[in-house]
């Protein structure tokens, strides 16, 4: 399990191998989650400046304790507070460059599937379906950030468990979604890709966990966008390769089993009817 979580982070790393490349489109994959980046800035600065109120808000219960007590305990829950909000920010800026980049990612996409071979034929989906993938991300995003909330308030341990349930969720969440231009274009079911991701767990967490830290840097979000997608194609790609799929479904080789995640090979085909002239009884001479 640690060598696949390992082997997760050395994915995204791999994805910085487009830099040399292709490093024209890389650059291109900068601008979108700058976009992003600038427009949660002017949303999450204000949150933060405003902790302490906000934390008096969540404690008034607190008001009549003694300090230290007091302003420990609201130091808490404003560390908590930002814990989730980063989480929630996570997944906002993932959808909003997804979005607005959605051009750019492609090229990035279908280069990294160019260069390991057999492209698949689709474009991985429209933009409307990166809409829809997008808002439904954000949904999933808040319902973490709410988890993320009630783990912090749990007393002595919340303060611990909260922030890493918070990079463990999400950073799942960006690599389910990162991945989900790849399995669009191969046109795998659900159940296709819920085996995909049940026999690759540690792999997949240790990329989305590594992609998650990298947000958390300041400006790490912007640098690692393009990475990301370059390496989450790569992940893909890997994790079709250890249930013995070919990386394009076709009728010259194979298809996924639709529900089963492994890999069918394609049916014989039939046999040539026999011609009249070979098939009658030859005549003595």
């Amino acid at each position: 399990m640690i060598r696949e979580f390992a082997t997760g982070i050395r994915t995204l790393l791999r994805g910085f191998g487009l830099w040399r490349t292709r490093p024209g489109l890389m650059v291109l994959g900068l601008i979108p989650a700058l976009i992003a980046l600038v427009v949660l800035a002017a949303a999450l600065v204000p949150l933060v400046i405003g902790m302490p109120s906000v934390s008096a808000w969540l404690t008034p219960f607190a008001e009549g304790w003694f300090e230290p007590w007091k302003g420990l305990l609201r130091a808490a829950v404003g560390f908590v507070v930002v814990a989730a909000a980063l989480a929630l920010a996570s997944v906002v800026f993932s959808a909003l460059t997804l979005t607005i980049g959605d051009p750019f990612y492609q090229r990035i996409w279908h280069a990294v599937e160019a260069d390991l071979g057999e492209a698949p034929p689709a474009d991985g989906g429209s933009f409307w379906t990166t809409l829809g993938e997008g808002l439904r991300l954000v949904l999933l995003g808040i319902l973490i950030a709410i988890l993320v909330l009630l783990i912090g308030l749990i007393p002595a341990v919340g303060g611990f468990l909260g922030p890493i349930a918070g990079v463990v969720l999400t950073g799942r969440l960006l690599a389910r979604e990162l991945t989900g231009r790849a399995f669009d274009a191969r046109e795998l079911s659900p159940a296709d890709r819920a085996a995909l991701f049940s026999g690759s767990r540690a792999r997949v967490l240790g990329f989305g966990v590594a992609t998650q830290l990298c947000f958390l840097i300041p400006g790490g979000a912007v640098a690692i966008m393009p990475a990301a997608v370059a390496g989450s194609t790569m992940l893909a790609r890997d994790m079709l390769a250890r249930t013995g799929a070919p990386s394009v479904a076709s009728p010259s080789t194979g298809a996924m089993t639709p529900g089963s995640g492994s890999w069918a090979p394609p049916p014989a085909p039939p046999a040539p009817p026999a011609s009249p002239a070979s098939s009658a009884p030859r005549e003595a001479p």
